[in-house]
């Protein structure tokens, strides 16, 4: 193939790397309002008296709005397709605030002086209450954190406010706990992951502005376009056709940025004052009040006969959503849904889960979405059954591990169409010499090198959910617009669309101009999240493609005066194959703008049954200092299934990313709370996330198979890529210290005292 499966260059590469004004604070005028929040002191708390008289006499300020100034039209700041799973628990701005963050008023102002000054002086009297801070207790404590009585959940997800519950499940096939007694072998464990943040480098940020026909633009570093504009029209309670959104070049989302986090608060202000408005997170905001990975403890029970063959999994999960439940009852699907299906022929499952607000920040989507804490568990205790089976973890895998055509329960029901984790996993096992390294090599000094192995899979999009569309047209030059409202963060889709694009129009990719993510613009896209843009809306571009390509041969038909049966089409012309004439793309397009009621423009709307799963298996070998506890990662190793590769060059920088914030929520980025509610790591210097010190070599390889329902044979990359790191370096740490870590981080603290205690 001329483009598919081939290392095409970004399109947006050259405006990046020379420093083009691309982002969002690059081309916002100067004369916008500058737009911030105070934000709550108290993890939870009644405004009993608020007195903006002051702030709002400083010079600059325009506005200084309360909760008496705001729509009391409850919403969900969570980007997903109406209805949205999330209950409609928020307000723009609360009474009653509930985690140390939370907004209590919005000033605007002509400077970001005035603003800063103005924040100082609003007078707040808070009726202080005591927080719930713990989630194992938060589940029908009398404390809650959502009393309210319009609180409202859309959608039947077992979610009660009045039990402090966001969502709550159990899915089953088989008895579990009778298979479970009559297994020779049953690992338990209990796994703590935090609400690591996404930390991308552009904050959140949105520029709002007034067009002559009364519309309310919003410009937003976001990944969901038509979500944010459904979610703004709620909450300001305005019809949607009052509101277009558009995102420029996006800085980084990894999941962030399917929460509208940013985009209401100017919205508002514009809305309020007609005055283009803009509000820029600083990286504490981003810290204290965005939206994270959902803290989870996940328990987990594995059965196993003597010889290795796996009987059961159950899984427990308890979800933090924080202070609003906005993405808790779809991340903690995936936290079985992607972990128990690695496991083939078992006689049975159980997954059962509970969500539960607290009043901490609230959590929300973040690469991996809930696979990567299931994962973490699932893969950790079956490195545990392997060590206590005394065989070695691979074998274990390769003797249970799931195989093309195999039907999935734990998965929806769905069939593996498309699977290559066994030679991912004997890929891995051979880039890495396992044999000849695992488990442990003392080097002398005190310092030992030992391996690690885990699998994961995703998903392709959400099945019968996800929408994608695009449109092309041809231009009178011959060539072609490509439109779609999926926004590319840094991930290439831009590029990778116009590439499926191209091969199947037969064109160069100069031929292909991309118009992206515009609500008044571009076809109905659910966004940018789920792993969905290439396999969902790419299958949609390959679709319209095709169906344009039958318009061309249509129209040149007719120019021809021959029946369309007779012609073809090699992406230059239109050709009779009777009497070898031809008419040339460039003569079509000019003729389609004169006289024409045929306009040659195709539109596909892609929805998918399925949602084949990627494949991955990671293997990790480190080096451990005994004395001081410290992880040096010498080499990661990852093979990867994600059907075909669109561009092989952009595939392996995903799959490099993906690795690298998976070791840093493995051994560095930790989040702490004091009694009070307050977060520690409020910075990066509190923060830590991985360098290129910290990573190690990385090598990738792909292990191909090839998905029938995708674009070109492709499922999706972007989010199974995190999901290895964290199980294969605890195993590799155990074996090093022979010592299992169950909460995460690791950090190099925890070793050294697990050693001393040992």
């Amino acid at each position: 193939m001329k483009y598919v499966n081939q290392p095409i260059m970004k399109s947006d590469a050259m405006a990046l790397v020379t420093g083009k004004p691309v982002y969002l604070d690059d081309i916002a005028p100067e004369d916008c309002l500058i737009v911030k929040v105070l934000r709550s002191p108290h993890a939870n708390a009644i405004i009993e008296n608020i007195n903006t008289a002051i702030a709002s006499k400083v010079p600059g300020i325009v506005g200084v709005y309360t909760y008496n100034d705001v729509s009391q039209k409850r919403f969900t700041m969570a980007g997903q397709t109406y209805p949205e799973p999330s209950p409609y628990d928020r307000l723009i701005l609360d009474k009653h605030v509930r985690y140390v963050g939370d907004p209590v008023a919005i000033v605007a102002g002509e400077t970001e002086q005035a603003v800063d000054r103005a924040l100082k002086m609003i007078k707040v009297k808070y009726q202080v209450l005591e927080p719930l801070l713990d989630f194992r207790k938060a589940k029908d404590n009398a404390n809650l954190v959502h009393p309210e009585d319009n609180w409202r959940s859309l959608v039947p997800v077992g979610a009660d406010n009045k039990r402090n519950l966001c969502c709550s499940g159990c899915e089953s096939e088989g008895d579990v706990d009778e298979v479970l007694k009559k297994c020779d072998v049953v690992v338990e464990g209990v796994y703590h992951t935090k609400a690591c943040q996404q930390a991308m480098m552009e904050p959140f940020c949105t520029y709002c502005y007034m067009d002559t026909y009364g519309k309310l633009n919003v410009i937003s570093s976001t990944q969901i376009v038509y979500h944010v504009r459904r979610i703004v029209a709620h909450a300001l309670d305005i019809p949607q056709s009052k509101i277009r959104v558009t995102k420029p070049r996006i800085g980084g989302g990894f999941g962030a940025k399917q929460t509208v986090v940013a985009e209401v608060f100017p919205a508002f202000v514009t809305y309020k004052t007609g005055r283009p408005s803009k509000m820029i997170f600083t990286r504490t905001e981003c810290q204290i009040a965005s939206s994270p990975r959902h803290e989870m403890e996940v328990s987990v029970r594995v059965g196993a006969t003597k010889d290795g063959k796996i009987e059961a999994i159950d899984v427990y999960t308890l979800s933090n959503t924080g202070a609003y439940g906005e993405h808790g009852p779809t991340t903690v699907g995936l936290s079985g849904h992607k972990s128990i299906p690695l496991y083939r022929g078992l006689k049975a499952f159980k997954f059962e889960y509970d969500v539960v607000y607290t009043n901490k920040m609230s959590a929300g989507a973040y690469r991996g979405y809930g696979a990567t804490q299931g994962i973490f568990a699932v893969e950790s205790a079956v490195n545990e059954l392997a060590a206590k089976l005394n065989i070695d973890p691979i074998k274990l895998r390769e003797m249970n591990m799931v195989q093309e055509g195999d039907h999935m329960p734990a998965y929806y029901g769905e069939t593996a169409t498309s699977c290559a984790l066994n030679r991912c996993v004997e890929r891995c096992k051979q880039m890495i010499g396992w044999d000849e390294k695992y488990p442990v090599r003392d080097m002398g000094n005190g310092k030992v090198r030992s391996v690690g192995i885990a699998m994961a899979m995703q998903g392709s999009g959400i099945t019968n959910v996800d929408v994608g569309s695009a449109s092309i047209k041809l231009n009178d030059e011959g060539n072609y617009t490509l439109s779609f409202s999926s926004a590319d963060m840094g991930t290439g889709c831009d590029t990778i669309l116009a590439q499926i694009a191209a091969e199947t129009l037969m064109c160069d990719m100069e031929d292909i101009g991309v118009c992206a993510a515009d609500t008044a613009a571009t076809p109905y896209d659910s966004g940018s999240y789920a792993s969905s843009t290439t396999y969902v809306t790419g299958k949609a571009t390959e679709k319209a493609a095709l169906g344009l390509i039958e318009k061309i041969k249509a129209f040149g038909a007719k120019m021809l005066k021959c029946d369309v049966a007779d012609t073809d089409f090699d992406g230059k012309a239109v050709q009779n194959r009777q009497n070898g004439e031809s008419v040339s793309l460039s003569d079509i397009a000019v003729a389609s703008m004169c006289g024409n009621c045929d306009e040659l423009v195709n539109t596909v709307t892609n929805s998918m049954p399925s949602s084949p799963p990627p494949f991955m298996a990671g293997a990790v070998e480190i080096e451990l200092d005994k004395e001081t506890g410290h992880v040096e990662i010498l080499d990661y190793y990852a093979a990867v299934d994600c059907g075909t590769p669109i561009n092989p060059n952009l595939a392996r920088v995903q799959t490099e990313g993906g690795i690298v914030q998976g070791i840093g929520m493995a051994l560095y980025e930790d989040v702490t709370y004091n009694d009070k509610g307050v977060l520690a790591e409020n910075s990066l210097m509190q923060y830590k996330i991985p360098t290129r010190m910290d990573m190690g070599k990385l090598h990738v390889v792909f292990e191909n198979s090839y998905e029938q329902s995708g674009p070109y044979g492709a499922k999706s990359i972007g989010e199974i890529v995190i999901n290895t790191p964290s199980p294969a370096l605890a195993h590799a740490i155990y074996n090093a210290t022979g010592v299992w870590f169950k909460e995460l981080p690791i950090t190099s603290e925890k070793i050294a005292m697990a050693l001393l205690n040992k």
